[in-house]
């Protein structure tokens, strides 16, 4: 569905088609700032702007200047657009006036209302009822390679590789800020050629065979030896942190034990639920997930889960040695788990007496 809908906005923008108040929420504030400066784009002519375009917060909004923007009229144009950020931040005072005006809004005149993601994302259902409302959620990992594709050829007017891509969101995550930045640095790197895996080794600092998805999947294989060689290299990475990697971790410990308890598992099912957050792509963590089962027990799940808590507490601990030899117990533990009723001990001597 959220395809569906996407498809039907881009349309909409090529026709010119627009509806007279827009009503943008969800968590995602990127995908939401997106569509709001491709809304701008393709209904105010960028000679006109100047005149025809007030983007405002909503806290700053009483009932006068509220009325004083939807009340003046286009200049040279078809139409203004008036931007409203944090629309749940307007005084009641403002609210009351623009209820009014929702109730017959004028036709020269285009209102997007953006509400803020987190606690005061909720849905609000009287705006809701008298817009266009659009729900920008996070992208899912299987999505995420066709965004940096779209975004790359329409945004950038750049390619790049399936490949590239992939190895980019394996370095970066699915942080859709975060992938655009790294990708405006890629395109520059080209220089109007395509994006490959050697420009993202080059500018981002990664290479195949040396990302955390590698990393994690040295670790569900039990192969100590693998994981602590890739450790280094994954520490270097921008945005890789030791709290992220026990995240990563402790995902993966837990979906491969959900795996185990079935006899055919889906991890998509499982992924698509929106419980487990691998921090990779998503057909790359499901089948690494279903390879590990055969290296995995009950027992040595449980004793696992047990070192992974126990190295999330050493590393609020203030007086831990560091990042590094905090990690390289947690593998060793992990990967050694199904021979140890007491996988946490090992974590313990990260934190000095």
């Amino acid at each position: 569905m959220p395809a569906l809908v996407e498809r039907a906005f881009r349309k909409s923008l090529q026709r010119g088609d627009f509806e007279r108040v827009y009503y943008f929420h969800g968590d995602d504030d990127f995908l939401k700032e997106q569509a709001v400066r491709d809304l701008i784009a393709a209904a105010v002519d960028s000679s006109t702007r100047d005149f025809n375009l007030d983007i405002r917060a909503g806290a700053e909004l009483d009932t006068e200047t509220l009325g004083s923007l939807l009340g003046t009229p286009p200049m040279m144009a078809e139409r203004r657009v008036v931007v409203v950020r944090d629309v749940a931040a307007l005084r009641k005072d403002a609210r009351a006036a623009l209820d009014r005006y929702l109730e017959n809004p004028a036709p020269d005149v285009m209102l997007i209302l953006v509400a803020p993601a987190g606690e005061k994302a909720k849905v609000d259902k009287a705006l809701e009822a008298r817009a266009s409302t659009r729900e920008f959620a996070p992208l899912t990992g299987d999505r995420v390679p066709r965004w940096i594709m779209h975004h790359v050829e329409t945004v950038l007017g750049a390619a790049i590789t399936p490949e590239a891509a992939e190895l980019l969101q394996q370095a970066t995550g699915n942080e859709l800020a975060a992938l655009a930045a790294e990708l405006d640095k890629l395109a520059s790197y080209a220089g109007g050629g395509t994006i490959d895996e050697a420009a993202v080794a080059d500018v981002v600092g990664v290479r195949r065979g040396e990302t955390l998805g590698d990393f994690l999947d040295r670790v569900a294989a039990r192969d100590a030896a693998g994981a602590l060689a890739l450790l280094p290299h994954i520490l270097a990475q921008p945005k890789t942190s030791a709290v992220s990697i026990v995240m990563a971790l402790t995902t993966q410990m837990l979906a491969i034990g959900w795996g185990i308890t079935r006899s055919r598992a889906d991890y998509f099912e499982l992924l698509k639920s929106g419980k487990a957050f691998p921090m990779r792509p998503w057909a790359e963590a499901a089948r690494a997930w279903s390879a590990a089962e055969r290296h995995w027990n009950d027992a040595a799940i449980d004793a696992a889960l047990d070192a992974l808590l126990a190295a999330d507490i050493a590393l609020k601990e203030t007086r831990i040695s560091s990042d590094t030899q905090l990690l390289t117990n947690l593998v060793l533990a992990l990967c050694g788990a199904e021979r140890s009723t007491n996988a946490a001990h090992l974590l313990l001597s990260a934190i000095p007496a």
